[in-house]
């Protein structure tokens, strides 16, 4: 079945959790949604620091969800273990990397789903299937027993229903969790020039605040393709590192796809007479002032809001062919807590809504998103 790559029976009175196979569930092989892996993992010795919470409160952990192959994509396909099915269209992209977290939520097959965001793969998958998602701050969520990504920018997060599961989801993830006793008094509304802008989407989200009644000031951040750059060479550096060992192992050829193969091989590649470490070394230092941009943002405004996509989700035979991660993957750069909320929009599919927040801010973006919510009156 393409939601799960390994379907679980564990006992528990709690809440069904689905969790992406990137996180180690004691007993059960590790996958990252690659041959190459699957063929060496044994069964984990046990849990992901990121599940006590879960199993103190009886969660019953459904099953280690799909995934886009070793996390390394926005779109959710999966040429070895199937694709998740878009529960909204059958027809369209599900969003990745967390697909399959996504779709069991989506389904009813599992209450919270946990995923990794590295570049937004847990708000797109929300975004494409007209759930909520969280990205959470960079190191808040442990990720021992994760399998990275892209060390330096992954994060783990819940996928729900709504920002009330969200917020039941963070308080498994994070035991004593709880949103804020106030909405953020101030939000910035940012416009990114975007590849393949949908009007739609920013009129959705612009109905939305103003039916909210917040105070809302149109801000910028111009550096914004540029820290999308750097992300991306930290992303392709650190997965090419990562994941050396598959690489250079020449009985795992086949059971890596081609085009990730490519993606690792690129972040190998000398670029423009400069070797990956040493660019991924600029992109760090670029990473150190590009948080200090939005630390100034926030001394003028409490969150900010953009689309999580400019666009609806593309058939599956586009997978390869949109720029999915382009109003995501800044925030990864800049480490922050990141909320993506579906919102009503001019067509048959929900927008996505993306409310990010300081270090730190997810109790103040689920306090403002629940608002949000309200204001939306959306949208399953």
């Amino acid at each position: 079945m393409s939601t799960f790559i390994t379907r679980l029976d564990h006992p528990g009175s709690g809440p069904r959790l689905a969790v992406k196979d990137l996180i180690d569930v004691r007993g059960v092989p590790t996958t990252a949604g690659c041959p190459a892996v699957a063929e060496k993992a044994q069964p984990a010795a046990a849990d992901a620091a990121c599940l006590a919470g879960a199993r103190a409160a009886g969660a019953a952990i459904v099953g280690k969800a799909n995934l886009f192959e070793l996390a390394f994509g926005a779109s959710g396909t999966n040429q070895w273990y199937g694709t998740p099915v878009n529960p909204l269209d059958p027809e369209l992209l599900p969003g990745g990397s967390s697909s399959g977290s996504a779709v069991a939520v989506a389904n009813g097959e599992a209450d919270y789903g946990y995923g990794t965001d590295t570049g937004g793969s847990v708000r797109i998958p929300a975004a494409f299937c007209g759930l909520a998602g969280l990205k959470t701050t960079h190191g808040r969520i442990s990720l021992d027993g994760v399998y990275p990504l892209a060390p330096s920018l992954d994060t783990v997060g819940p996928i729900a229903l709504d920002v009330a599961g969200l917020a039941a989801a963070m308080a498994l993830l994070e035991p004593g969790f709880g949103i804020a006793g106030r909405p953020a008094a101030r939000l910035g509304r940012l416009r990114v020039a975007a590849d393949e802008p949908d009007p739609r989407i920013d009129a959705a989200i612009d109905a939305v605040l103003q039916r909210s009644g917040m105070k809302v000031i149109e801000v910028e951040l111009p550096d914004w393709p540029a820290a999308l750059m750097q992300a991306y060479v930290l992303t392709f550096a650190e997965a090419a590192d990562v994941n050396a060992a598959l690489l250079d192992d020449p009985a795992g050829a086949g059971g890596i796809s081609a085009d990730v193969r490519a993606k690792l091989e690129q972040g190998r590649t000398v670029t423009a007479g400069q070797a990956p470490r040493s660019r991924a070394r600029a992109a760090r230092e670029y990473q150190a002032g590009w948080q200090s941009e939005w630390t100034v943002l926030f001394s003028s405004v409490e969150a900010v809001v953009l689309p999580t996509v400019s666009f609806f989700p593309p058939p599956l035979a586009e997978a390869e062919q949109h720029h999915l991660t382009q109003l995501t993957a800044p925030v990864n750069l800049a480490g922050l807590p990141a909320l993506a909320l579906p919102v009503p929009a001019e067509h048959r599919l929900p927008a996505s809504l993306q409310l990010v927040g300081p270090a730190r801010g997810e109790e103040l973006l689920l306090a403002t998103g629940a608002v949000l919510a309200a204001a939306a009156g959306c949208c399953r």
